[in-house]
């Protein structure tokens, strides 16, 4: 059970403010990245920053995404990834990547990834998200804290 789990938080639509990466290797995480990411113009939206606590004062000298993404490439690269709610995460991740004029298939990973909203729900679980899974799960969690997301996210994915 090899693959990383991803978790973004985002300041305006698809723009991030702090990405969290889990890599497990053989159903064991080995490790784990946390970033804060300045968004363009650090602008963000009072609804966001409602739900994740970020604030422009937070990310004013932070790294921007292109200064991250090696980070990010070299956990993704080539690997199966896990989100929850994948279809948010990977939008994120792939509209930042266009926006920097960098090409999504060079990471050799699935146009579609991993998805524990789909996996729970098959299994009947209602409502599914991840703080509801986590609790009925027993698993820790500082819900909309990008590490802690993701570390429950591949929690999820090997509780499967």
């Amino acid at each position: 059970m090899t693959f990383v789990a991803i978790d973004f938080e985002t300041a305006t639509a698809y723009h991030p403010c702090s990405v969290g990466i889990v890599t497990v290797e053989n159903g064991v995480i080995v490790d784990e990245f946390v970033s804060l990411i300045k968004p363009p113009k650090n602008e963000f939206s009072p609804f966001t920053i409602k739900v994740h606590g970020i604030y422009p004062r937070d990310t004013i000298h932070a790294k921007s995404f292109i200064q991250v993404f090696p980070e990010i490439k070299k956990r993704l690269q080539n690997k199966v990834v896990v989100a929850h709610n994948e279809s948010f995460d990977r939008n994120v991740l792939a509209k930042s990547m266009a926006m920097h004029q960098l090409n999504y298939e060079d990471l050799n990973i699935s146009s579609r990834w991993e998805c524990t909203v789909k996996i729970y729900k098959a299994k009947g679980f209602v409502p599914v998200k991840l703080s509801d899974c986590c609790k009925r799960m027993n698993i820790q969690l500082n819900h909309h804290e990008a590490l802690s997301d993701a570390r429950a996210c591949a929690t999820l994915y090997l509780l499967r």
